[in-house]
């Protein structure tokens, strides 16, 4: 503990926390998700800490789900993103000649739409749920993950201990997994902290805009547009959820970046 700095370990408390959160909210919830328990907008009473919502339901219970939800969705898209651009990237790098190049025009050509108008015109011919939004999020974010991979791998390619390995009849795979990916975590370790950010506020947005987490569930940036009228009444229903996300940004990237000075030494070789 005494080697982590006090930015770091605020992060990892407040990124902890969330995701304590998420994994407990039945437990932590003291009301259902979606049950009314109030009038509209009340106050913060002991009954309800953070006061009810445009329809009287327990704004903290609705935090504390739609935290669980935005979290979850997140985290899985990640997931999805760095498994597929993190080895699509690896193995164009490895390849080279014309499998490397159809690949990155591929790339280059969904890149050059805007992330957020893409996933809306996907989102608005297809069934809106949790699955498809992970795997719309997913590989559309996945091109950004490919082009660092990629970059990453082709400087570690022309490593001795690469040519060592093709020399001595290895395959493919054992050069990605063996060879590159290990040499290569530092930079995707500090890209995957801000791929997560990038994720919690890009479903927060297709949510707001309509076209995300769907009603009666819960997720911040739902809440954020199910509150956004009350502002103009000073009611603060809608600058929760907002602040909620936005810890979560800065505490996950605190911790992106500790983890990136610790792990600078696998830097362009082993470490």
């Amino acid at each position: 503990m005494k080697n982590i700095p006090i930015s770091a370990m605020i992060g990892l408390l407040f990124t902890a926390l969330y995701f304590l959160m998420a994994i407990f909210a039945p437990l932590l919830a003291p009301y259902g998700m979606a049950e009314i328990v109030g009038d509209v907008w009340e106050p913060r009473t002991a009954e309800h800490l953070l006061g009810t919502d445009n329809i009287g339901r327990d704004l903290l219970s609705r935090m504390i789900y739609g935290g669980r939800t935005t979290i979850f969705i997140a985290t899985a898209a990640t997931i999805l993103s760095f498994t597929t651009g993190s080895i699509l990237g690896f193995f164009a790098a490895v390849s080279g000649g014309w499998v490397d190049q159809v690949m990155s025009r591929l790339v280059d050509l969904v890149m050059s739409i805007p992330t957020l108008i893409f996933a809306l015109v996907v989102l608005s011919v297809m069934p809106v749920t949790v699955p498809v939004l992970i795997v719309v999020m997913g590989l559309l974010d996945s091109t950004r993950v490919y082009r660092l991979a990629r970059a990453v791998a082709v400087d570690i390619e022309v490593m001795d201990y690469v040519e060592a390995a093709r020399l001595r009849g290895e395959k493919t795979a054992w050069i990605i997994f063996r060879e590159i990916l290990p040499n290569a975590l530092s930079p995707l370790v500090a890209e995957m902290g801000l791929r997560f950010i990038f994720m919690v506020l890009f479903v927060s947005t297709l949510s707001f805009l309509g076209l995300g987490v769907q009603p009666p569930e819960a997720d911040w940036g739902g809440i954020v547009k199910e509150n956004k009228e009350g502002i103009v009444y000073g009611i603060p229903a809608a600058l929760l959820p907002a602040i909620a996300i936005a810890t979560l940004a800065i505490s996950v990237n605190l911790v992106a970046d500790w983890v990136l000075n610790r792990t600078t030494s696998l830097k362009g070789g082993r470490g």
